[in-house]
């Protein structure tokens, strides 16, 4: 499940062989440099900081390791499979186009927004004589909890959360200029950060194919000595 920090640049369009045009986001990802290696996981950086802006221990600990400074540090789950090394760059050939991925990042900030937006409310009558076309209305009796639940669908703060939108296709893998071609929409807003990571469920979904045969044959075979 090896991943990649990058940067939302935009929305575009590819046309693929059968002549369709497929909707695209395109992302910088990478190069990342590997800041730490753990039991499970790397500790990846991304995207130039300046080292004048950082705190002392921080830019003390890049010193230490003889890497530029990077604005932006998450984890990933390692290959097991592969070895790796302190300082060593992943980019963007860590995916290959056909590849399913998940891709986290913040999403777009809409402020405060009513229960209709937010929530998709069908709203009150719509004839002249209500005064409830888009308003809350009754949310619970006086008596009878005498209070309103926990997490009830209100007006409030939409957007600026994180999202993970699953199972997205990479359609091209540029490793010389760092750029993920991913079709479809990812959470967050231009110049905005994202974790790219292999796709989870996809995987499992895998795991679980390749693990049936030998069930199967295991199977088979005790049937056979019974």
């Amino acid at each position: 499940m090896i991943g990649l920090i990058g940067k939302k640049l935009g929305m575009t369009q590819v046309f693929a062989e059968d002549g369709s045009a497929v909707p695209v986001t395109a992302i910088e990802a990478g190069p990342c440099p590997i800041l730490a290696i753990k039991a499970k996981s790397l500790q990846l950086g991304f995207d130039a900081a300046i080292e004048k802006r950082l705190k002392k221990p921080v830019a003390g600990i890049y010193k230490k390791l003889n890497i530029a400074p990077r604005k932006i540090i998450r984890e990933v789950v390692k290959d097991a499979s592969k070895e790796y090394k302190v300082g060593e760059e992943l980019k963007a050939d860590v995916f290959k186009p056909g590849d399913f991925v998940d891709v986290t990042g913040i999403s777009i900030g809409k402020g405060f927004q009513g229960g209709m937006k937010r929530w998709h409310w069908h709203g009150g009558p719509k004839g002249h004589g209500s005064t409830s076309h888009r308003r809350i209305g009754s949310i619970g009796s006086t008596t009878t909890p005498g209070r309103v639940f926990r997490g009830h669908h209100l007006p409030g703060h939409m957007g600026a959360i994180q999202v993970t939108t699953q199972n997205l296709k990479i359609v091209k893998a540029d490793a010389e200029n760092n750029i993920l071609l991913i079709k479809g929409a990812v959470p967050g807003f231009k110049n905005s950060y994202v974790v790219i990571r292999l796709a989870k469920k996809k995987i499992a979904k895998a795991l679980t194919a390749a693990a049936k045969p030998a069930q199967t044959k295991a199977a088979a075979k005790s049937a056979k000595k019974h």
